[in-house]
């Protein structure tokens, strides 16, 4: 199983937390670096956004060895020709290490505050499938980003995936979720005459090297999201769906998401200063699911 983090890049993430990210991701065998494609945060609009296309090349050009990419991208953000231009310069910078997820948007507050249109949701999705398509044809034949469609199992984000997409990204879901998700894409890849294409999940993480230092990291986790609940509760009602707690502990879920299918799993680290729990992601969970 392949390991990436997974960063929220609009909760007050400075460029030098960016390099500092990258950096521990190189130096501990992290093989990717990923991030989300807001302007606004959900839970404290006065922390900062730096906008992840302007990032995401500057970091190719800090960089030697780790993919870079969005998780995702929303339609509404850019016109396809700048997304694809955008995506194509980073990828030419990095030398081939930079993947694009596009997928529908979803924080209408977001919108509102930066002028985004926000259509309906079945208007997004006519839009998605606009956008990909037109950004795939920008790109032609030659070497370009590798395509990730993200969505939460929907046929509106499956079928175009399955057309267009080099990998299908979930969020949040049980390893149940993966295995139906994953033999749903299977069919429609199959119905467009293509191999089926990797599934990867973004999830929640918050670990370490025994219990005590991983109840402190979900605490940690807890008052970055802004929520006021329990360690343990907070653990019980979303274990299922996240990787929380020890080394051993996460080794297992993951194992199971395999075992589900997924391919990949993308870490979202809410507590971006804390290099320590990359470092535990590269050298420790990463090679007990190797």
């Amino acid at each position: 199983m392949r390991l990436a983090l997974m960063i929220e890049g609009q909760e007050g993430v400075s460029w030098k937390h960016w390099l500092a990210l990258a950096q521990a991701c190189e130096q501990h065998g992290v093989e990717a670096l990923f991030r989300s494609d807001h302007y606004l945060s959900p839970t404290d609009p006065s922390r900062a956004a730096l906008d992840a296309w302007a990032v995401i090349p500057a970091l190719a050009a800090r960089t030697e060895r780790i993919e870079l990419g969005t998780l995702v991208s929303p339609v509404t953000f850019r016109p396809p020709a700048v997304l694809a231009n955008a995506s194509l310069t980073a990828y030419e910078i990095s030398g081939g290490r930079v993947s694009l997820g596009m997928g529908t948007g979803w924080m209408e507050a977001e919108h509102e505050a930066f002028g985004f249109p926000f259509p309906p949701m079945k208007e997004r999705l006519r839009l998605l499938v606009e956008q990909i398509e037109a950004v795939t044809r920008f790109w032609g034949d030659g070497p370009h980003p590798h395509l990730i469609i993200g969505g939460s199992g929907l046929s509106g984000t499956v079928e175009p995936a399955a057309k267009w997409a080099d990998e299908y990204n979930t969020v949040m879901a049980t390893p149940a979720e993966c295995a139906e998700r994953r033999e749903k894409l299977a069919r429609a890849c199959e119905r467009e005459g293509r191999e089926p294409i990797p599934l990867s999940l973004m999830t929640g993480c918050a670990i370490g090297r025994d219990e005590t230092e991983a109840r402190e990291r979900i605490r940690r986790r807890i008052a970055r999201s802004g929520q006021q609940i329990d360690p343990d509760e907070y653990r019980a009602s979303r274990g299922d769906a996240t990787i929380l707690g020890t080394i051993d502990e996460a080794a297992e879920r993951l194992r199971a998401y395999e075992e589900a299918g997924v391919e990949s799993v993308m870490l979202q680290h809410i507590d971006h200063t804390d290099l320590e729990m990359v470092e535990l992601i590269g050298r420790e969970l990463a090679p007990a699911v190797a």
